[in-house]
């Protein structure tokens, strides 16, 4: 694996490259070292090796020298904000206090019904070459990516973004994401109780991920579903997780206005007291 180290719009694994965008390029904090540790583990687990890339060679040196430093970073507490993606028009980067995991209505509601949240190697019954070779595997992600529930941090659009993309069968467009935005449904968790899951990894490139399966009544925090999908799903729904389940109206302008809508919810006081 190619690590490639540079002022990129943001930090991503895409054809055997992880492109990791530094908040202050060509500083590195002690968190973004961290995280280039915990990737170059990852990927050591699975037998890869990585090589890292940086066109300021005296930063290389810098990052190089503290990777192997470990000891000293990887236990760096992350920032409550981060500021390697700033696309956000809104919080200006990633908050870090939830994560969450977003899909469509026809995967809700098999993950209702099966009260779990599932890799894709589980919950697609198919075997991983099949998965891999699918065109939706744009990013020619590796077999054991497959293995894994993958978890954004609470405040992105991606998971939404990535909803559109599977049903429009395409990249969508700006009109896509914003007057014919459809908003999926998210699978809310706190950063620090799903960080104790038995299956938890820290891979460096998403906030975490999960091995095989979560079961939501342990761990999930709050559920949003669009109203419009209020009547697809609410059969489906487990009674003991019925009080984590918000219904919210999509009257945004466009997918970053109903993440801003949404996590407000999911961060408000009132919300934290029911």
């Amino acid at each position: 694996m190619l690590i490639r180290i540079g002022n990129f719009d943001c930090t991503e694994v895409w054809e055997g490259v992880f492109y990791k965008k530094l908040s202050n390029y060509p500083q590195v904090t002690d968190w973004e070292i961290r995280t280039l540790i915990e990737f170059i583990e990852y990927e050591a687990k699975y037998g890869r090796d990585c090589v890292i890339e940086c066109e300021d060679t005296k930063l290389l040196d810098e990052i190089q020298y503290k990777i192997a430093e470990r000891e000293k970073y990887i236990h760096t507490q992350r920032p409550h904000l981060l500021t390697e993606c700033t696309a956000c028009p809104y919080r200006k980067g990633c908050l870090t206090e939830y994560v969450c995991h977003t899909t469509s209505v026809e995967n809700a509601v098999k993950i209702f019904e099966s009260g779990k949240l599932l890799s894709a190697l589980k919950a697609r019954n198919t075997s991983v070459d099949e998965l891999m070779n699918e065109k939706r595997n744009a990013a020619n992600d590796p077999a054991d990516y497959f293995e894994y529930i993958m978890l954004a941090w609470g405040n992105c659009q991606a998971g939404d973004r990535l909803v559109m993309e599977r049903k429009l069968e395409r990249f969508p467009t700006d009109e896509d994401l914003s007057i014919h935005f459809t908003p999926g449904i998210r699978f809310y968790f706190k950063y620090d109780e799903l960080a104790k899951h038995p299956n938890v990894v820290f891979e460096g490139v998403l906030p975490m991920k999960v091995k095989d399966e979560i079961m939501l009544s342990d761990w999930v925090y709050a559920i949003i579903i669009p109203t419009y999908l209020q009547d697809a799903v609410k059969n489906s729904i487990p009674n003991e997780l019925k009080d984590r389940v918000i219904y919210m109206e999509n009257d945004c302008k466009d997918i970053w206005d109903w993440s801003e809508k949404v996590y407000k919810m999911i961060e408000s006081t009132e919300y934290k007291n029911k």
